[in-house]
């Protein structure tokens, strides 16, 4: 996923940091921190790590990974999508995060399918998971519009709270 990928509205490219100010004002919102944890990004300097250690490797092993969202029409980053490999996940996480005031408009869908049928189509993925909050009804209506469906309650390490886990074999 090293180039950039679009589709009507959007434009998404892998997250690399010139992204770390967008991702600080992200990761910091409610709803961020509500639905998947305060990821202890305070400043622009933890914003540059967080790129650096958490997002960076993967791309680089992978080929895939987070990935910022734009509008075509204003060039306005809006939210992230991506493919994750997340330690205790059977087959890729898919994932998705987007600034309160694009919700709701299809961005996250448009996003998200794009994001699976690139790693189904070029990366030859074979299975899609998604985790999130049993009380995050946005999330699972788009992971299940995604085509994924409910498989159990699971926890990741290192985390305490009971998610729900949606699988999508192919």
């Amino acid at each position: 996923m090293s180039k950039t990928y679009e589709t009507e509205r959007l434009i998404i490219k892998l997250v690399d940091i010139n992204d770390a100010e967008f991702l600080l004002k992200l990761l910091n919102t409610e709803k961020w921190l509500k639905n998947i944890g305060d990821r202890n990004v305070h400043n622009l300097e933890d914003a540059q790590r967080y790129v650096r250690e958490k997002n960076l490797p993967q791309i680089e092993k992978l080929g895939f990974g987070n990935a910022v969202v734009i509008l075509k029409s204003n060039n306005e980053k809006i939210g992230t999508v991506g493919l994750y490999d997340r330690e205790g996940i059977d087959g890729v996480d898919i994932g998705f995060a987007f600034l309160e005031e694009y919700e709701g408009k299809g961005y996250a869908y448009e996003a998200a399918k794009k994001i699976m049928d690139v790693g189904i189509n070029e990366f030859e993925i074979k299975k899609v998971s998604a985790i999130t909050l049993p009380e995050n009804s946005s999330s699972i209506k788009l992971i299940e519009k995604l085509g994924l469906k409910f498989k159990e309650v699971v926890r990741i390490p290192n985390d305490t709270e009971d998610l729900n886990l949606y699988e999508l074999n192919l």
